[in-house]
């Protein structure tokens, strides 16, 4: 298996001796070796049974630079490989068996159990909350007739993602094709529509980008970026596990993006390294915001994946903007160790007794630094949680272990990142993902709509 830590070179800084940082105390990159592809595994839903929730998750081109819009129609180890193995077998995301209404918890005495366990002070300086995003009309801005469809690049529950080519820019687009019947069957209504809203009203360097929408009378059509270098989950596989300034990198890209979407009371609730894709650069995009959901306060609803679930979701609880912290430490300690620290068996109910307990195992090799940043994370006590208290993000940014990194450089992708996927650019190369059968049933239905009701903004 390669290792990426053979890419990197070894340059030492006044703190680390660990490749990949640059003595201008900057995440630093090197050219990648040819022969190192990240073909993915299981993008979607793979041949392993990866997660329905990434299972349609769609991809993107690099920028999100508003020229890139599809021009209009004017007329339209042998433990470590077992606990993967078995983590790719049963990772999937809580949204099949789950309450996905918004119902308050009680206590058993009537009383709502959310608001005392938030820390009182948690949003008092989080982050100076942005001005209001104008959104992008997205309604009806397309049709079929605006692209011609390449190839499918993954299939899920509700539908599939194809690679398409604009007729009028030539440039190369994910539309992602939902299946009404099914969003309905699966009780995925509400979701499907908190995607197209929070993606609507989102804009960053770090997530992907929706251009627009249009149904028919059997499906729901998302055109967003075509991220080219498939997903980060696919790289770390074929690593085993990152070196301590990879990790920190994607972290760090990670966190900036959060930072955003918590600004704009925006809770994602599915971060892990399947939702993460690589653009053609090797920087990150977030995609799949089917459990997104603006929250100013509190919420209710049990969704995301099993092994990133914060115990307060757990436990049915009200939670807040917090959680989304907790997977971060859980994603840098999947990063740095190859497993998720509460993996047991691949048993969702296994995961969910370890996630109460709270029990932490970390291995020696991990940095001290990030030891102590994923100690203060992956806490249950709300009131110590990095990102939930009186400094929000900036806790999290001021944290030692990222001490080496510039986050307004990073921000602008003024940083290299450690990897640069090997594909051509801009030339709709979709090697880095697994092939599928193809779509037998025509796309365009016209005639009577039993759920039109049900997505309107379409």
């Amino acid at each position: 298996m390669p290792s990426l830590g053979g890419f990197l070179k070894k340059k030492k800084t006044k703190d680390s001796d660990q490749p990949g940082l640059d003595n201008d105390n900057t995440l630093k990159t090197l050219p990648t070796n040819s022969s190192t592809t990240t073909t993915s595994d299981n993008l979607y839903q793979s041949t392993s049974n990866q997660s329905q929730t990434s299972a349609v998750a769609a991809q993107s081109a690099v920028t999100s630079a508003p020229q890139d819009a599809p021009t209009i129609n004017q007329n339209s180890g042998q433990q470590y490989q077992q606990q993967q193995q078995s983590q790719q077998a049963n990772r999937s995301s809580a949204t099949g068996n789950q309450q996905t209404s918004e119902v308050p918890q009680t206590d058993g005495s009537g009383n709502q159990t959310s608001a005392a366990m938030m820390s009182s002070h948690h949003q008092s300086g989080q982050h100076q909350h942005r001005p209001a995003t104008q959104m992008r009309q997205t309604k009806g801005k397309y049709t079929l007739t605006d692209f011609s469809f390449q190839r499918t690049l993954g299939t899920g529950s509700f539908g599939r993602v194809h690679l398409v080519q604009s007729k009028h820019n030539q440039r190369f687009y994910a539309v992602k094709v939902l299946k009404k019947a099914q969003v309905v069957k699966m009780k995925q209504i509400e979701h499907t529509n908190d995607e197209r809203r929070m993606l609507q009203q989102v804009k960053h360097a770090f997530l992907i980008t929706l251009w627009g929408t249009f149904q028919d009378a059997k499906n729901v059509y998302m055109v967003m970026d075509f991220v080219e270098g498939g997903e980060l989950f696919s790289l770390l596989r074929k690593s085993q596990r990152f070196p301590n300034p990879v990790a920190k990198f994607y972290a760090a890209e990670v966190t900036l993006a959060l930072d955003y979407l918590h600004s704009l009371d925006i809770i994602y609730r599915d971060l892990k390294p399947e939702n993460l894709l690589l653009d053609r650069h090797g920087h990150l995009k977030i995609t799949d915001f089917g459990f997104a959901k603006h929250v100013p306060d509190i919420t209710w609803t049990l969704c995301g994946t099993p092994d990133y679930l914060a115990p307060e979701v757990v436990a049915s609880k009200g939670y807040n903007k917090s959680v989304d912290w907790w997977s971060l430490g859980i994603l840098i300690f999947e990063m740095l160790c190859g497993f998720t620290p509460f993996w047991d068996s691949g048993s969702p109910m296994k995961i969910y007794e370890n996630i109460l307990k709270g029990k932490v195992k970390y291995p020696p090799y991990i940095h001290p630094d990030a030891q102590d940043l994923l100690q203060k994370l992956i806490t249950a006590d709300l009131t110590k949680r990095l990102g939930n208290l009186h400094n929000g993000s900036k806790d999290i940014m001021n944290h030692p272990w990222f001490s080496e990194v510039t986050w307004d450089r990073l921000s602008k992708k003024d940083i290299d990142a450690p990897y640069v996927p090997p594909i051509k650019g801009g030339a709709g190369d979709a090697s880095q993902f697994d092939k599928y059968p193809e779509e037998t049933e025509q796309y365009g239905a016209t005639g009577q709509d039993p759920y039109a009701d049900k997505f309107v903004d379409f």
